[in-house]
């Protein structure tokens, strides 16, 4: 599978993003001019550990992959982000730059906002909806800390099956199909296991009825069977999506969602 794969359908709106659509109509009227939509292929990379942050990036059909990188090279996934967040909590958390690497995971497309801008309206005063973008990025930031922690767990204390099903669940969360194009080499890498745990556990699951596997294509056949082998770490990231972000998210796999105002 060449790492320039793109899907060919292009998002509808900006309320792809389901931070974008919680936005107050004032203040998406106002970012909307500065929102570029950009594709990304499988396999770009939009910074480096360390690297400075020169704009804020909003998914709407592509999944990002956030990776801690050791000194030996070696990588695993740390968070992913989706349709449900955004790339770039360290513009408004203060730090700048970060020791993670975002690299696309699925091809697709998203939104990015200078990242002037976006300080700009994070910190704005006066007026109704003053502080109402910043409310909802840290909102959103809490959800995120809570998957990097439980990710850090699971890698710990759960079996190599276990994580893929988490892993698994949270990537179907951000799709609008039951299908993913990846190789387990890739999926390897994301979970910092060999290829051959991955594709043991793959190969249980497809035993199972649970999955249909082809090289660089998986498809989900029975959602509720991932959720029963998977570990509690789904349910808990996924939980706390929801109560933090609750009228933010809507069911998973919508093609398009209007704007909440």
């Amino acid at each position: 599978m060449p790492n320039n794969y793109m899907p060919t359908a292009t998002p509808l709106s900006l309320c792809q993003n389901y931070l974008l659509a919680a936005l107050p109509a004032e203040i998406l009227a106002r970012l909307s001019s500065h929102l570029e939509l950009i594709a990304m292929p499988l396999g770009d990379v939009l910074y480096e550990s360390g690297g400075q942050l020169q704009h804020a990036y909003f998914p709407t059909t592509v999944i990002l992959s956030l990776h801690y990188v050791m000194e030996d090279g070696a990588s695993a996934e740390i968070a992913g982000v989706g349709n449900e967040g955004l790339l770039g909590i360290s513009l408004f958390m203060g730090g700048n730059t970060t020791p993670s690497r975002a690299i696309v995971q699925t091809g697709g497309w998203g939104y990015r906002l200078k990242a002037s801008v976006m300080m700009e309206e994070f910190n704005r005063a006066g007026g109704r909806r003053a502080g109402a973008l910043q409310k909802l990025l840290l909102r959103y930031t809490q959800a995120l800390i809570t998957q990097i922690a439980q990710t850090a767990a699971c890698n710990r204390h759960h079996s190599v099956e276990q994580q893929l099903c988490r892993w698994l669940l949270l990537t179907l969360d951000r799709l609008p199909t039951n299908e993913l194009t990846i190789t387990q080499e890739l999926i390897a890498g994301m979970l910092g296991v060999r290829r051959e745990g991955i594709t043991e556990a793959a190969g249980n699951l497809q035993r199972a009825g649970l999955i249909s596997y082809r090289r660089g294509h998986i498809t989900v056949l029975k959602r509720p069977g991932l959720e029963s082998r998977a570990c509690e770490c789904y349910a808990v990231v996924k939980k706390e999506q929801d109560r933090l972000l609750y009228g933010v998210r809507s069911h998973p796999g919508m093609k398009s969602l209007p704007c909440v105002r």
